[in-house]
């Protein structure tokens, strides 16, 4: 039963099935999910994990570059049929829809491209606190040390 368990809670997460049905067409980096997605390296990582965890997507690691793809005919009958069943189920969906268009653009770059771009985002100027108890620390009047 844990096998069966492990993929339906992978796919009971929205990202988690954004990112499952950008794969579908095909291959895709790391850095070209994370564009796709519009959401942190950190997050998309775990999303990822737990994608593989349950099998749905297999990984392959060249230099600093982590690629991921569903996986082929070898993968259990259970994961074959959650992602047939996943692709039939969202191909009219608005924001799976949005999403194919956007990676069309995405993969006009190279992955290579994308990466630079994700590590030369600005970091933000504000002077909030990165954290909740960095923020609850300033209002009782303690210091910092920048560090969260």
């Amino acid at each position: 039963m844990r096998p069966l368990l492990t993929v339906t809670n992978a796919l009971a997460d929205r990202t988690r099935l954004r990112l499952l049905m950008g794969l579908r067409e095909g291959e895709l980096c790391a850095c070209q999910l994370i564009e796709l997605v519009g959401l942190a390296p950190s997050t998309v990582s775990k999303h990822m994990f737990l994608l593989r965890q349950a099998g749905l997507v297999e990984s392959r690691k060249i230099g600093r570059w982590v690629y991921y793809r569903w996986p082929g005919r070898a993968a259990p009958l259970r994961v074959r049929h959650a992602l047939k069943w996943v692709a039939e189920s969202l191909t009219d969906d608005p924001q799976i829809a949005k999403d194919t268009k956007h990676l069309a653009r995405l993969l006009k770059s190279t992955p290579e491209t994308l990466c630079r771009k994700q590590t030369r985002k600005p970091v933000s100027s504000s002077s909030a606190p990165a954290t909740r108890a960095a923020a609850r620390w300033r209002r009782a009047g303690r210091v910092t040390s920048g560090r969260t």
